[in-house]
């Protein structure tokens, strides 16, 4: 097998999904957007990139608005998941600087059309952009409210056919209880869909589980802030705790 290939199911990995949550891009700010951190996870998307494997990513707004908070304060759900959807193109614009800069390829792919600022979402524009080499940043969740941008990830995994989701996170892996709150919290090496479903653990939301489980797509949650490991998730080495059948 090559470098480009995943362990994990057994299968070569010649596309991924990456996908990010908006906290993830503020660094030790309280909120916005640390350009550290945009350059950092530039350098790290890049190794990928270098690697021959085709990426595609997904981020969330939490860093700017998220629409559930909005919706129980109060706001209308739609409203509230239609400006959410619209700070995720805030951040994959970010996101998509800082990697040319660092000399990666990529492109913007919004579900909510806005021309004058990136290409609108379609599936055929995606797979041409992943087999030019190009990195494709997925904007605007799924277009619709009422989803979240888990869902929305594991959706495009499915379109662009991914053969592995890699959620980046903060901590090393999935646990039994927050490892943030409870010491004593223990780590999973692996899981099955199911044992996701019917521990209530907070992976992805359900709907994106149930995505996964459907198509048997594997998730790989890691801690992103370890240099090497979206590198190392790729290549299918046992890094945090892997998702699956």
């Amino acid at each position: 097998m090559s470098d480009a290939t995943a362990n994990s199911g057994g299968r070569r990995c010649r596309r991924v999904l990456l996908k990010l949550s908006g906290e993830a891009l503020m660094g030790e700010q309280p909120h916005g957007i640390s350009p550290a951190i945009l350059d950092y996870l530039a350098t790290e998307i890049r190794a990928i990139n270098q690697l021959g494997v085709q990426a595609g990513l997904v981020i969330g707004a939490g860093n700017i608005f998220r629409g559930m908070a909005g919706s129980v304060a109060g706001m209308d759900r739609a409203t509230a998941d239609n400006m959410g959807m619209l700070a995720t193109v805030i951040n994959a614009l970010a996101l998509h600087d800082a990697l040319e800069r660092h000399g990666v390829a990529a492109r913007v792919l919004s579900a909510i059309a806005m021309p004058t600022v990136c290409e609108t979402y379609s599936r055929q524009k995606a797979h041409h952009h992943l087999d030019k080499g190009r990195v494709v940043i997925f904007a605007a969740g799924t277009g619709n409210p009422y989803f979240t941008t888990d869902t929305a990830a594991m959706l495009r995994a499915l379109e662009i056919r991914a053969d592995l989701v890699c959620k980046a996170t903060r901590v090393d892996g999935v646990y039994d209880k927050d490892p943030l709150r409870h010491p004593d919290a223990v780590r999973f090496a692996s899981l099955s869909f199911a044992e996701v479903l019917g521990r209530q653990l907070k992976v992805m939301d359900s709907a994106a589980i149930s995505l996964a489980m459907d198509n048997a797509t594997p998730i790989m949650v890691f801690d992103m802030m370890v240099p090497g490991n979206m590198l190392k998730a790729v290549r299918g080495e046992r890094i945090g705790t892997l998702i699956g059948e």
